[in-house]
C-alpha cells in the first residue's frame, strides 16, 4: 500500500473551546468513583470503555528515529489503536504521517476532531493541538499556555488513563524536558503499563530519564524491543480473554485467589490488605500477571510464593505513588483565604499550629501545605510555632519524602517564586528548602490501626479514603474527628466525602472537600496494639529493615543510669531538642529573638568548659565529664558537674548534656545536725589562714573567669561579625541562585523551542531524502527517454533539458539558467520564444512541425508547466521525431496519387468502393457516362446512384463476398434504363483493394459497355 492511499489529512476544523477536564487529569487516582457526589463508601463504577487497547506513544527531539524503528518493529494485527504524539512546530505543516506510512502497513492518519479509534490504525496528532478523546472518538482542543508549559503528551496519556484505564499503554521515546513523566505515572495508577525508551538509545535522554526517575515505568527498552512487548502484551491471555466484551479485564481473579494473594502481602509488610476495595486489589493483581507474561492467577500465586522479590514489588505497586506539588492550586489558594486565617485566629500563646497529612506519599502534598501556611502567615511565619505530621504506610516513600529530593518536573507544578524561595537546586534536582522540611515530623503509620495524632488544627486526607472499604473509611472518618480540636478542619479528595457521618462535620467547602468539626462527641472505638501484624523479618530482612530504638527510649535510659539528674537534648549544630527536669539553675533565655542554642542559654561559668566538652565528646564518640564548675545564680555560686553523652550507634547526631549539683561536706554535715567540736586559738588561727587562702584563690579564680569571659565575649562579637557576613554571602547566594532560576526557565523556553525545531529538522531531513531519491528517479527516467525535452522557468530560462535535447537544441550543461532566447537551437522555429510567451500569457498548448538543419522533422509542443499546487511555474518543450511518419506519410500520399493518376487515365468507368458499399471516388469516364459529377456521387451508397440502377440483391451478394473472402467478380451483367442515357446493358468486373489496421479494404469496380457500346438495339 502506498503512502498516499495511507495517510490522510485532517480537514475539519478544531474546536476552540477547551472540553472539560477528564477524572484522571482532576485527580491522580483514575480508578475512584465518578458519580457526582460520590459517598466513600460507594463502589467503584463499573467500566464502560469496549474500544480497543489504545497504546499512547509521546515523543520529541529524536523521536522521528524511535518512533519508525518502533513502527518497523511492530506487527500491523496487534488489534491495538496507536495515538502518536510529538512536539510539532505551530507555525510548521507537519509531514510526520508521510513520513512514518514508509515504516508500517497499518494505515497512518492525521487526526481530526471526531475521529474514532480503529484496531491496527495509527493516529498522529496535527501540530498545535492536544489530544482528549469523547467516548471512542478523538477530540482535539487547541493549544494553550506558553511554550515551556505545553504539555502535549501529559494530557494525552491523561486522556487514555481516563478512558481506556487498564486497556492502556503509555509510551516515551527521545525527547527533551520532562513531558510524558507525570502521564505515565496517571496510566499506571489507572491499571495501565507504563513503557519507556532506555536513555542510551535515545538521541536525546531527557524524557526517558525524567519517567524513569518518577518510578513509574515498568519496562525500559530500545523501540524495537517496545514494539515486541506492545505486541506480547496486547495479545496476553489474560487481557484478550477479558477484554472481547469490554468487561473488568480482572474478572478471572476470584476472592479466593485475592484471599490468598492478601496473607502473603500481609506476611511480607504487616499490612492487612482487607480493609483495601477488591476491585483496586484487583487492578494491581491483574498488572503483575500481565507483565510477568502469565496467564491465571493460580500461576501468579505460585509466581510469588517462589519468587523472593515479587511480593515487595506487588505491596510497591498496590501502594503506587501519584501526587505532585499543588494538586489542584485553587484548593490550596481555599486553604489560605478560609482555613489558615481561622487556624491562625484560634492559634495562642505558644501552642503550635498542628497538622497531619495521612498517607503523604513522597511529600509533595505534605510540603504543599506547609508552603500554603508561610504564605498565609506572611511576616508571621518565622516567629509562629508550627509542627506538622506526614504518615504514611510505605517506608520507601517515607525516605524519599525525608530526603526532600525531586525531579525537575516539578516546575509545572511549582511557580518560579516558590522554587527560589522555598528550593534548593542540588545536581539538576530540586530539594526542598530546610526552613521548610525542619517543620516536618515524618513517620510511617497505618491509618487503619495506629493511634493517630491529636489536638490538631487540620487534617489533609486526599484520595486515600478511595482505596478503602465502606468500613474501614467510616472509622478513620471517626478517627479524624477524634483527634481534631474542636474547631478543626478536614480536608479530603475530590472523590472522597465524610459518607454517612454528617454529623460529625458540616461543610465548609462542598467542591474541594473542606470541612470542619462539628462539637459533638467522637464515636468510641478501639485503638489495638497487634504485635502479630508485625512483619516476619527472618523472611524479609532484606526488603523491609527493622525500625531502631527509639531516640526517646534512648534518652530515658541513660536518664535512669544518672538517676534522672536535670539535662537537654540536643543535636549536632547544639540546638536544643528537649528539656529534662529542672535546668533552670543551668541554662537561661537570652534576652530578644527565641534562640535554643546551648551556648547561648549556658549560665556563666559553664559555657567555656561545656563547649570544650561536647566538641571532644563529638570527636571521640565517648562521654567527656567536667567537675566543680562554679554557676552563679540570683546572686550565690554553685558547684555543678556536667557530662555530654554522645547519642546513636555509629553517627552521633545527637548529645545528652547531663548537670549534677555538687554538694559542700560541710554543709552535708550540717545537713546531718551533728555537733561541732569546739576549736582551739590554735586551730582557730589555721581555719582563719586556710579561709584566707581559701579567699585568695576564689578571687583569683574569679579573675581569672573575668577574664575568660572577656575573652568569650571577644569571640562572641567576631561570631557576629562573621556571622553578619555569612549572611550578606548568604543574600548574594540567593540573588545568583535566582539569577540562575532565571536562566534556567529561558534554557527552559529555548530547549522547548529546540524541541520542535528538532522536529522540523529530522522531517525536512526525511523529505530532502524523498526529494534525492526523486530527483535520482526522475534523471534516470529523462535519460532514458528519448525526447528532446526542456524545462524553462517564467522568465524563459532553461532549467532541466533531457540528453537528447543537446543534440536536437545545440545545448551545453552551461546552458542553465540562461535564456532559452541566446540559444540558436538546431530547429527552423524563428518565433520560439513569441510561442513560449504565448503559452505562458494564455496558460495553452501550442504544436508545430519543425525542421532540424538536417531536414529531419519533429513535432514541437509547447505547454505551461503546473506545480503541485496547480501553480505556472514555467514551460515545457518537447520535440517528438516524427521524421519517419511524415516520410511515410509522404509516400503514401504520393501513392494515392499515383493509383488517382491510373485511374483517371482509365476509358472505362470504375468506382471505389468502401467497406459499407459507399462510393470513395469515380473516374472521369464514370462522370462523363452517367453525366454526373464527382461531388454528387461521393460518399453515396452504390444503391442510391441514380433511379436504383444497381439495387441488385445478386450484385449485393456478390460484392459483400467479395469483402469477406477476396475473391474477384467476372463480368457480371446489368442491363437497366439509366437516365439521362437510356437502356444500357453493361458488364461488370470487381476486385479487392487490401487495407491495413488503419485503412479497411476497398473494392474498385469497372463497368464494360461492350464491344457496341453498350447500347440496346
Amino acid at each position: 500500500m502506498s503512502a498516499k492511499k495511507k495517510t490522510k489529512r485532517a480537514d475539519k476544523p478544531v474546536k476552540d473551546e477547551t472540553p472539560q477536564k477528564t477524572e484522571a487529569s482532576k485527580q491522580d487516582a483514575p480508578q475512584s468513583a465518578q458519580k457526582p457526589e460520590p459517598t466513600p463508601a460507594e463502589a467503584e463504577p463499573p467500566r464502560l470503555y469496549d474500544g480497543p487497547f489504545i497504546v499512547g506513544i509521546g515523543a520529541s527531539a529524536g523521536g522521528l528515529e524511535a518512533m519508525t524503528e518502533l513502527l518497523r518493529s511492530l506487527p500491523a494485527d496487534t488489534g491495538a489503536a496507536l495515538v502518536m504524539v510529538q512536539h510539532l512546530s505551530p507555525t510548521h505543516t507537519s509531514a510526520l504521517p508521510e513520513l512514518l506510512a514508509h515504516a508500517t502497513e497499518m494505515p497512518v492518519i492525521e487526526m481530526e476532531d471526531g475521529t474514532p479509534l480503529e484496531p491496527d490504525h495509527v493516529y498522529v496528532s496535527p501540530p498545535d493541538v492536544q489530544v482528549g478523546f469523547h467516548g471512542s472518538s478523538i477530540r482535539l482542543v487547541k493549544r494553550t499556555g506558553s511554550t515551556g508549559n505545553f504539555k502535549p503528551i501529559d494530557f494525552c496519556f491523561q486522556a487514555i488513563a481516563d478512558l481506556a484505564q487498564a486497556r492502556s499503554i503509555g509510551v516515551v521515546l527521545s525527547g527533551t524536558a520532562t513531558d510524558g513523566a507525570k502521564g505515565l505515572a496517571v496510566i499506571k495508577t489507572a491499571g495501565g503499563i507504563a513503557l519507556a525508551q532506555t536513555p542510551e538509545t535515545a538521541r536525546f535522554r531527557g524524557m526517558p530519564e525524567a519517567a524513569i526517575e518518577t518510578g513509574a515505568v515498568d519496562i525500559a527498552l530500545p523501540p524495537p524491543r517496545l514494539a515486541q512487548e506492545i505486541a506480547r502484551l496486547v495479545a496476553s491471555p489474560a487481557v484478550r480473554r477479558n477484554a472481547a466484551g469490554g468487561l473488568e479485564p480482572t474478572m478471572d481473579i476470584t476472592d479466593q485467589h485475592v484471599r490468598h494473594i492478601r496473607n502473603i502481602l500481609h506476611k511480607v509488610s504487616g499490612v492487612d490488605f482487607s480493609l483495601y476495595k477488591p476491585a483496586t486489589l484487583r487492578r494491581r493483581i491483574h498488572r503483575r500477571i500481565v507483565l510477568h507474561k502469565l496467564t491465571t492467577a493460580d500461576e501468579y500465586i505460585d509466581f510469588l510464593r517462589k519468587d523472593d522479590d515479587e511480593p515487595q514489588m506487588l505491596y510497591q505497586d498496590i501502594l503506587i505513588h501519584v501526587t505532585r506539588f499543588f494538586r489542584e492550586p485553587e484548593a490550596f489558594e481555599l486553604l489560605k483565604d478560609k482555613v489558615f486565617p481561622a487556624v491562625i485566629q484560634e492559634q495562642s500563646g505558644e501552642q503550635p499550629i498542628r497538622i497531619w497529612t495521612p498517607g503523604c506519599s513522597t511529600g509533595e502534598e505534605c510540603y504543599s501545605v506547609v508552603i500554603a501556611l508561610l504564605e498565609a502567615l506572611g511576616e508571621d511565619a518565622g516567629v509562629t510555632p508550627i509542627q506538622v505530621f506526614a504518615t504514611d504506610i510505605s517506608d520507601a516513600a517515607i525516605e524519599q519524602a525525608r530526603a526532600g529530593f525531586y525531579p525537575r518536573a516539578i516546575t509545572e507544578d511549582v511557580s518560579d517564586a516558590r522554587l527560589r524561595r522555598y528550593f534548593n537546586v542540588i545536581d539538576g534536582k530540586y530539594r526542598i528548602a530546610k526552613s521548610v522540611r525542619d517543620l516536618c515530623v515524618f513517620a510511617r503509620q497505618d491509618v487503619t490501626k495506629d493511634p493517630p495524632f491529636s489536638k490538631l488544627d487540620l487534617i489533609v486526607c486526599r484520595n486515600v479514603l478511595i482505596y478503602l472499604g465502606a468500613e474501614a473509611q467510616k472509622r478513620i472518618i471517626s478517627l479524624f474527628h477524634f483527634a481534631l480540636n474542636p474547631n478543626g478542619f478536614l480536608m479530603l479528595g475530590s472523590a472522597e466525602t465524610t459518607g454517612y457521618q454528617n454529623d460529625l462535620f458540616s461543610v465548609v467547602d462542598k467542591k474541594y472537600r473542606i470541612y470542619k468539626r462539628k462539637q459533638t462527641t467522637s464515636p468510641i472505638f478501639p485503638f489495638p496494639i497487634d504485635y502479630s501484624r508485625t512483619p516476619n523479618h527472618e523472611h524479609v530482612n532484606r526488603l523491609i529493615h527493622p525500625g531502631v530504638t527509639s531516640l526517646h527510649e534512648e534518652v530515658s535510659a541513660v536518664l535512669l543510669k544518672r538517676y534522672a539528674p536535670p539535662a537537654v537534648l540536643v543535636d549536632r549544630d547544639m540546638q536544643v531538642i528537649q528539656f529534662r527536669g529542672q535546668t533552670g539553675y543551668y541554662l537561661e533565655h537570652a534576652s530578644g529573638a527565641a534562640d535554643l542554642n546551648l551556648m547561648t542559654m549556658a549560665r556563666e561559668g559553664l559555657v567555656h568548659a561545656l563547649r570544650t566538652a561536647f566538641h571532644e565528646a563529638a570527636r571521640k564518640g565517648k562521654p567527656v565529664r567536667r567537675e566543680r564548675l562554679r554557676v552563679t545564680f540570683n546572686g550565690q555560686g554553685r558547684d555543678v558537674t556536667l557530662e555530654v553523652v554522645p547519642l546513636g550507634a555509629e553517627a552521633h547526631d545527637h548529645f545528652l548534656v547531663l548537670f549534677e549539683d555538687v554538694t559542700p561536706p560541710a554543709a552535708q554535715k550540717a545537713g546531718r545536725g551533728a555537733k561541732a567540736e569546739p576549736r582551739s586559738p590554735r586551730r582557730a588561727d589555721m581555719i582563719d589562714q586556710h579561709q584566707e587562702e581559701i579567699e585568695r584563690l576564689e578571687n583569683e579564680l574569679a579573675a581569672s573567669r573575668d577574664h575568660l569571659q572577656s575573652i568569650i565575649q571577644d569571640l562572641g562579637a567576631t561570631n557576629e561579625e562573621l556571622q553578619s557576613a555569612n549572611e550578606e554571602i548568604l543574600s548574594s547566594n540567593e540573588e545568583l541562585q535566582s539569577t540562575n532560576e532565571e536562566l534556567d526557565t529561558a534554557k527552559e523556553a529555548l530547549q522547548s523551542t529546540n524541541e520542535e525545531l528538532n522536529t522540523v529538522n529530522e522531517e525536512l531531513h526525511s523529505r530532502n531524502e524523498e526529494l534525492s531519491r526523486a530527483n535520482s528517479d526522475l534523471t534516470n527516467l529523462l535519460a532514458d527517454v528519448h525526447i528532446a525535452i526542456v524545462m524553462v522557468d517564467l522568465d524563459m530560462k532553461i532549467r532541466r533539458y533531457t540528453p537528447m535535447a543537446e543534440e536536437v537544441l545545440n545545448l551545453i550543461p552551461g546552458d542553465i539558467a540562461r535564456p532559452i532566447g541566446q540559444i540558436k537551437p538546431n530547429i527552423d522555429c524563428p518565433d520560439l520564444e513569441t510561442m513560449i510567451t504565448h503559452v505562458l500569457d494564455h496558460f495553452t498548448t501550442i504544436e508545430r512541425d519543425v525542421r532540424d538543419a538536417h531536414g529531419r522533422w519533429f513535432s514541437l509542443r509547447i505547454r505551461p508547466y503546473r506545480s503541485l499546487d496547480n501553480r505556472i511555474d514555467g514551460a515545457v518543450l518537447a520535440l517528438y521525431d516524427i521524421d519517419e511518419s511524415r516520410r511515410h506519410e509522404q509516400e503514401a500520399r504520393q501513392a494515392q496519387a499515383f493509383a488517382e493518376g491510373i485511374i483517371e487515365t482509365m476509358d472505362n468507368p470504375l468506382l471505389v468502393l468502401d467497406s459499407g458499399l459507399r462510393v470513395r471516388m469515380v473516374n472521369s469516364a464514370y462522370c462523363r457516362l452517367f453525366r454526373v459529377s464527382a461531388g454528387e456521387v461521393s460518399s453515396k451508397l452504390l444503391y442510391d446512384l441514380g433511379n436504383g440502377q444497381w439495387d441488385i440483391p445478386d450484385l449485393r451478394s456478390r460484392l459483400q463476398a467479395i469483402l469477406d473472402s477476396g475473391g474477384p467478380l467476372e463480368r457480371f451483367e446489368v442491363e437497366h434504363d439509366f437516365p439521362s442515357i437510356g437502356r444500357r446493358r453493361m458488364l461488370l468486373c470487381a476486385r479487392r483493394l487490401e487495407g491495413d489496421e488503419a485503412r479497411p479494404p476497398l473494392i474498385l469496380v469497372e463497368i464494360d459497355q461492350g464491344s457496341n457500346g453498350g447500347r440496346d438495339t
